[in-house]
């Protein structure tokens, strides 16, 4: 069997059962970074995240946009588990034709976000590659109370997605904010259930919710909310790389969250969480309910 017919999931899936873990790991494989057992009031985060030359970015792309995105993504990864990001070490694969200013431009975007965000750039290592090839991996922190994982959404939870959907490879997937603010007011002023951020699509991500908590779902076409550089609504929630918040919370405080958001960041409940048997529905504007799977970008 080739890797493209068991697919990226099933692949991480297969290699996640051979692995034991030690006591010091809360969570390991399955949300957007790692749980690790650190202070009597804190947990350690660790997230890595790989770009590739014509995969993720293209040979003509902006330096400094490319540099930013392989921080800004693992970031976003941090903010996804309600945390702090922290610490950074950088590893890339350059070509040795490359000019030096394309490299030197590169690692300057890279620190431009580490700075808007206060990570340290800690060490790395660099490697000679026939393609651009950069790999971050990235510690942060954050408050036991406050963690929120993939796991522990709700029945009748209100799901909510902040931004815009779709498009994204017009621009947005090369210059984007991670939702850091954003996730950190959310942990620190309601319980979110369930929390992760959309890299390989809306349907996909919100997938990995219902996988991990073992539940259904029902989303409103009529309340997602589409760029204006998304093709249609339907290529909209299988785009990838929006880089954009999922999360569930009760309906009690879905309230109280709509009426005291503070962002100027797009706000959108689109739907609620259901019994696992009724599985994952998308309700049409028509009120015609379809049955859908949670598809969106995989690497084979």
């Amino acid at each position: 069997m080739k890797l493209k017919d068991l697919g990226e999931f099933n692949f991480i899936n297969r290699i996640s059962k051979a692995i034991k873990l030690s006591s010091q790991v809360v969570k390991g494989i399955g949300d957007d970074a790692a749980v690790l057992k650190y202070t009597k009031d804190k947990y350690l985060l660790f997230t890595t995240d790989m770009l590739l030359e014509g995969k993720h970015f293209y040979k003509g792309s902006s330096a400094g946009l490319v540099g930013g995105k392989a921080l800004s993504s693992n970031i976003s990864d941090i903010a996804a588990m309600g945390g702090i990001p922290k610490f950074a070490v950088i590893s890339i694969g350059f070509t040795g034709s490359m000019n030096f200013k394309y490299a030197d431009e590169l690692y300057k975007g890279i620190r431009k976000v580490a700075d808007k965000f206060s990570v340290d750039l800690v060490g790395g290592d660099t490697v000679g590659s026939n393609k651009i090839i950069i790999n971050i991996a990235l510690i942060g922190e954050v408050e036991i109370k406050n963690l929120a994982l993939r796991s522990k959404a709700k029945e009748k939870d209100a799901i909510f997605v902040t931004g815009n959907i779709g498009g994204s490879i017009k621009l947005k997937h090369l210059n984007f904010t991670p939702r850091l603010k954003e996730a950190r007011f959310l942990v620190k002023n309601f319980k979110i259930n369930s929390m992760i951020d959309i890299s390989d699509a809306l349907l996909a991500d919100l997938g990995h919710i219902l996988e991990e908590s073992n539940k259904g779902a029902m989303i409103y076409e009529k309340m997602i909310p589409v760029s204006k550089d998304a093709i249609d609504f339907d290529s909209a929630i299988r785009d990838g790389e929006d880089f954009e918040l999922i999360f569930t919370l009760s309906e009690k405080q879905a309230d109280r969250l709509e009426n005291i958001w503070p962002f100027k960041t797009k706000l959108s409940r689109i739907g609620k969480i259901c019994n696992a048997h009724k599985g994952f529905s998308l309700i049409r504007k028509s009120g015609k309910s379809k049955k859908i799977k949670p598809t969106g970008f995989t690497h084979f």
